[in-house]
């Protein structure tokens, strides 16, 4: 495996983490208790941490690319497998 595919892999697999990660910690104004602005949806975090989000995404997108990066390796789960998949010869 060539360096562009890892880092491509590993970039796609950060960015799934990182909307996996999104949900996490937020709060709304509602569960904060504090008061909301004129034109201010209920349900708009009121305690977003972009650098939380970024750091709980790159530990999961690196545990998972280590996952990856082992069974591509290793070969602990290849295609023919899984179930219903057939190798065309």
């Amino acid at each position: 495996m060539n360096w562009y595919a890892i880092f491509a892999i590993y970039f796609l697999m950060w960015v799934i983490s990182a909307f996996i990660m999104l949900p996490f910690g937020i709060r709304t104004p509602n569960e904060t208790g504090e008061v909301l602005l004129k034109g201010q949806a209920d349900s708009a975090p009121s305690n977003f941490r972009p650098t939380v989000v970024m750091l709980r995404a790159t530990i999961l997108a690196t545990i998972l690319f280590g996952l990856y990066y082992a069974n591509y390796m290793q070969g602990w789960v290849t295609l023919e497998m899984l179930p219903g998949y057939r190798v065309a010869r």
